[in-house]
């Protein structure tokens, strides 16, 4: 902790840690080593707009700030959250003061960029262009779907990763000493309170203020993982409903299915039931799933996990919870074609390029006196008259296109005893 950090006792803990150099901050490695990216940058003194796109609580303000520093620049910080076209218009008038009366760069950093639309975004683009200031945004969110591409295209992206284990061991260490802790924290209470940060630095530094109150006013020696249970509420993992990690987890969940591996399955399952998503949207997730990722290698897959669905909306959480959890390990452990899914692109589009051709007339149906007359319905052969219920040789196709394939399927499951059969009638309409 640096002199300047500890001066205000009376600021929440993360402020009073808040680091005060480059070479306070944890983390982030992979960009503040050295001959790393913003490394490079400081070392050169030449500030470059960038994107910092990364979890909650990694540092993301904090390095903007240490960044302007490093450049001896003035930085003007705004938040999407609250800022406006007026904000961001005087702001611009602050950097151009800044810079004609007193000769200074100006890092611009705005936090939650994302929550910008996209003109607010664009108000910014042309003082980049003029080199009036450098831009800097924050963001928890992919920029590459919430950062409009112009704005993009003038910045660097550094991903800031979640503070790992080692990372919130230097920080406990320094949150120690700033509270001037006379107790002991036992390594499995000090692992606990790790996991319950999940990555996020103020949540971890947070927790330790919150936990140190709770020792004091009890007048505890020794800290114990029991004791931080009773003292602290387990926030719920990082998990955003419409952000990137919740697409990032049910597409974890669609490959751990689609890689028949129902542990892994039911692990990401589960994550994304913590996290709140709405259980009867994974339901509906797992009917996609049954149709394009298992078909007919096992018909009962759609048969169970529409029973599943039907099950929660009968039962609600936490009962109905157990029948989505049973459709998920069935489809994990079913046998897998997406045959029918590649058919169907296959077929949707050949209905797209082959225009309105006509139906054969043996194959339109007639059921008035005056379409008899016009041939619906002549020469077409019915197929239960037929030796074993097939008319070898005909073709549904329309008349002036050649017949197609599209379903192939495969040799698993039930498929590969529909595969025989068509394989037994293709042989059949060959002869």
């Amino acid at each position: 902790m640096s002199a300047a950090a500890s001066q205000n006792i009376n600021a929440p803990l993360a402020e009073r840690l808040r680091p005060q150099t480059i070479g306070e901050v944890v983390g982030q490695r992979h960009l503040l080593g050295d001959g790393k990216p913003l490394a490079n940058a400081i070392k050169a003194g030449v500030p470059h707009s960038m994107i910092f796109w990364g979890p909650p609580g990694v540092g993301k303000t904090t390095l903007a700030r240490l960044l302007a520093d490093a450049f001896n620049a003035e930085m003007i910080g705004l938040s999407a959250v609250m800022a406006g076209i007026k904000d961001i218009r005087e702001a611009v008038e602050r950097a151009q003061l800044t810079r004609d009366q007193f000769g200074r760069r100006t890092i611009m950093f705005v936090d939650e960029v994302h929550r910008f639309n996209k003109s607010q975004q664009d108000a910014f683009l042309p003082h980049v262009e003029s080199g009036l200031f450098t831009f800097i945004g924050a963001t928890t969110e992919n920029p590459s779907f919430e950062v409009n591409s112009a704005l993009l295209s003038r910045a660097q992206v550094y991903v800031l990763e979640a503070l790992d284990n080692e990372a919130l061991d230097k920080v406990f260490m320094r949150a120690m000493a700033a509270l001037d802790a006379k107790y002991t924290v036992e390594a499995d209470a000090q692992q606990l309170l790790i996991d319950y940060a999940d990555g996020d630095g103020r949540r971890f530094l947070n927790s330790l203020e919150q936990l140190d109150a709770a020792v004091r006013s009890g007048k505890v020696e020794h800290v114990t993982a029991d004791f931080v249970q009773g003292s602290l509420t387990r926030a719920r993992a990082r998990f955003d409903k419409g952000g990137e990690q919740f697409y990032d987890l049910i597409s974890a969940l669609h490959k751990s299915v689609r890689g028949s591996d129902p542990d892994a399955s039911l692990y990401w399952f589960c994550r994304i039931l913590e996290g709140g998503a709405d259980p009867l949207y994974l339901g509906r997730r797992m009917i996609r799933m049954a149709s394009e990722d298992i078909g007919l290698a096992d018909p009962r897959a759609l048969e169970i996990t529409l029973s599943a669905v039907a099950a929660y909306e009968r039962l609600g959480s936490p009962e109905g919870d157990l029948a989505l959890a049973e459709a998920c390990v069935f489809l994990a452990i079913a046998a897998k074609s997406n045959a029918v899914y590649t058919a169907y692109k296959a077929a949707r589009k050949a209905a797209q390029e082959s225009g309105t051709r006509p139906v054969p007339l043996r194959l339109r149906n007639a059921p008035t006196k005056l379409m008899k007359n016009l041939g619906y319905g002549e020469g077409y052969r019915y197929a239960h008259n037929e030796a074993d219920g097939f008319a070898a040789g005909e073709t549904y196709f329309p008349d002036d296109m050649k017949a197609q394939r599209f379903y192939e399927p495969v040799d698993r499951g039930m498929e590969a005893k529909i595969k025989e059969k068509l394989d037994t009638l293709k042989a059949k309409n060959k002869k």
